[in-house]
């Protein structure tokens, strides 16, 4: 979360005039994902400490989580930084990286 914050703050201050407004948007949006679901590990291993879910279901959830970050926010932050549009490739696997921890923890809590 911290690091969320970090790149935020670096995009707001040392980015808003370097980047185009594209560029900016796509940067803010792999903060907002970056941030949501980092919480979302904070949240999930709580649940585990509570007993609501198992130790393996919350390593499983909470690597999905992380594997999401890294693939959706992580090629979106290159992408703002280089330009480069072949990044976008990655950026659909972190989102279902991201979907299938969120199904799998319902799916947990619900069992």
């Amino acid at each position: 979360m911290a690091l969320g914050v970090m790149l935020g703050a670096f995009g707001a201050h040392a980015l808003k005039d370097r980047l185009d407004a594209y560029s900016l948007d796509v940067y803010q949006k792999a903060v907002f994902y970056h941030f949501i679901h980092a919480l979302g590990i904070l949240i999930v291993s709580a649940l585990q400490r509570s007993g609501a879910l198992t130790a393996s279901a919350c390593t499983m959830v909470c690597s999905l989580l992380l594997a999401g970050i890294v693939l959706f926010s992580g090629s979106l932050y290159l992408l703002a930084l280089t330009g480069s549009r072949g990044l976008g490739i990655i950026t659909p696997f972190g989102g279902l990286a991201f979907i299938a921890a969120w199904l799998l923890l319902a799916y947990r809590l619900l069992r």
